[in-house]
C-alpha cells in the first residue's frame, strides 16, 4: 500500500493506492471514494477527500505510514460508511542485498538474471546493468517502493522471465553527484549488512 498527498498540486485528497486494476469503477460514501475492478470486486484503493479533517499530512508526494496514520485513515473510512481496513506493511521498501548468483538472460543480450539475498528472503531480479555481478552487495528496491521518479516498482516479468524488485543505479536513488553512466551502485561490502534498510 503507498499513499500519497499534495495540497497544491491536487487539492486536500488523499490518494490511497492498493493495487493495479485491469477494470477500474468506484463508489462513493461522503469524503470517501472506494476505486476497486468491476469485473472481481477487488479494492485497489480509496480517495479520502477533506483529508485534513481526518488526519494531518505535511507530505508532498509520497506519504511514509505509521501505525497511527494507518488507524486514522481506517477510522475515516469506517466513517464515511465503509467496513474494509487497511493494511500496512512497514518493513522498509529499499534495503540492501547480496547477488548471490547472475546469468545471462536467454531471451535477452544486455540482461541479467541475478538471485539476490535481501536478508528475508531471496529474490530473482532482471536486471539490464552491465557492471552487476555475483558477490556485489546492492540497493534493492523491493515490490511496493516508490522510487524518487514516483514509479512504484511492482513483480514484472521481462522477456519471459519473472522479475521481483530492482537493483538500483546512484541515479534512480537519486543520489547527489550520482555518475550519469549506465551502471548499478555497487556499495562497499563491510560498510553494509545484508537485509539492513538503505537511507538516500
Amino acid at each position: 500500500m503507498n499513499v500519497f498527498y499534495n495540497l497544491k498540486g491536487i487539492g486536500d485528497t488523499l490518494l490511497i493506492a492498493i493495487r493495479d486494476c485491469e477494470h477500474p469503477t468506484f463508489e462513493r460514501k461522503g469524503d470517501v471514494a472506494r476505486i476497486f475492478d468491476e469485473k472481481t470486486k477487488e479494492t485497489s484503493g480509496f480517495n479520502l477527500f477533506h483529508a485534513s479533517q481526518y488526519v494531518q499530512v505535511e507530505a508532498n508526494g509520497q506519504v511514509e505510514l505509521n501505525e497511527e496514520l494507518v488507524e486514522k485513515m481506517n477510522a475515516a473510512i469506517m466513517k464515511n460508511g465503509f467496513d474494509e481496513q487497511l493494511e500496512a506493511d512497514f518493513t522498509p521498501k529499499f534495503v540492501v542485498g547480496f547477488v548471490k548468483e547472475k546469468e545471462k538472460h536467454p531471451n535477452a543480450d544486455k540482461l541479467s538474471i541475478c538471485k539476490v539475498d535481501v536478508g528475508t528472503e531471496e529474490l530473482q531480479i532482471v536486471c539490464g546493468a552491465p557492471n552487476v555481478d555475483a558477490g556485489q552487495k546492492v540497493v534493492v528496491a523491493k515490490v511496493g517502493a516508490v522510487m524518487p521518479s514516483g514509479m512504484v516498482i511492482k513483480d514484472a516479468e521481462l522477456r519471459g522471465v519473472p522479475s521481483s524488485g530492482m537493483i538500483c543505479s546512484a541515479k534512480e536513488l537519486d543520489l547527489p553527484n550520482a555518475p550519469q553512466e549506465k551502471g548499478i551502485l555497487v556499495l562497499e561490502a563491510d560498510a553494509y549488512e545484508i537485509g539492513q534498510a538503505f537511507h538516500s
